[in-house]
């Protein structure tokens, strides 16, 4: 298997296939409805909702430093406002999220493999994921979701465990 594919592959399993470490992003999010996703049922903590759209706001400031931007915050920022919270609004989330995998599978698949080894456009910004090879920075990108799928698997096991007061 080439480097390319293996990304291709390890991306392809975090988002929603059969990944190692446990629920991939699609299966946390498996049953959650709108008012789950808005839900805040830890303090302090981001919603599901908000880390959907962290992550797809990552994934396509990715896209656009492998396509050759220079680096910087995503287009919508870090954490992109939740909007109005009905089921419409949190299906074109979903499909939003659907579209960055797709949109990364894309751009790696297109890479040639010498650009791997290439640094990300400008200096080391640790906030910004800068001066960074193009493969630290991809599988960065598969932490990043890693770490996030767990987030939405707690939040999604406190909220359903949290008593509704009237």
């Amino acid at each position: 298997m080439s480097e390319i594919s293996g990304l291709v592959d390890l991306f392809t399993r975090v988002h929603g296939g059969d990944a190692w470490h446990g629920p991939s992003v699609l299966d946390a999010l498996e049953g959650v409805t709108a008012s789950m996703a808005a839900a805040r049922p830890l303090p302090g903590a981001h919603s599901i909702w908000e880390l959907v759209l962290h992550i797809s706001a990552w994934r396509g400031e990715v896209v656009r430093r492998i396509n050759g931007g220079e680096a910087g915050d995503p287009v919508e920022g870090d954490w992109p406002v939740v909007p109005e919270p009905t089921e419409t609004n949190w299906e074109a989330a979903l499909e939003r999220l659907q579209r960055s995998h797709e949109d990364v599978i894309a751009a790696v698949r297109s890479m040639p493999r010498a650009q791997l080894d290439q640094l990300v456009k400008d200096a080391r910004d640790p906030a910004l994921g800068t001066g960074l090879s193009f493969y630290t920075t991809v599988h960065g990108l598969v932490h990043h979701d890693v770490y996030h799928a767990g987030q939405i698997s707690l939040l999604k096991k406190a909220e359903t465990r949290v008593p509704r007061v009237p």
